[in-house]
């Protein structure tokens, strides 16, 4: 099964699904889960992102969305690239994380 997305009406309105590798809870401290909403703000600013809902669960995210200037396989891929180097400094910075 193809990981890309495929959206075939580009001003259409998505529903996407996105976990994290081996499906771990990661966005379980505050300062995860904020990082996430503040990459969603920026994209909804600075790149189109409309966003109708979202929902933030501890090894994933669902997100329906469109983006304005027709390209969502774009802006989603900037948001998950920027958001995971992100969260992943921020751990490398937190090294009293016990959840593993």
């Amino acid at each position: 099964m193809s990981r890309k997305y495929k959206f075939h009406n580009k001003e259409g309105l998505y529903f996407v699904s996105f976990a994290t590798v081996y499906w771990l809870d990661v966005f379980v401290r505050e300062q995860y889960f904020a990082a996430i909403i503040k990459s969603l703000e920026y994209c909804c600013t600075h790149k189109g992102m409309v966003i109708y809902a979202y929902c933030i669960l501890p090894s994933h995210i669902h997100l329906i969305f469109n983006d304005q200037n027709s390209n969502p396989g774009k802006i989603l891929k900037e948001f998950k690239t920027y958001s995971s180097k992100h969260i992943q400094q921020l751990i490398e910075e937190n090294p009293q994380e016990s959840r593993k």
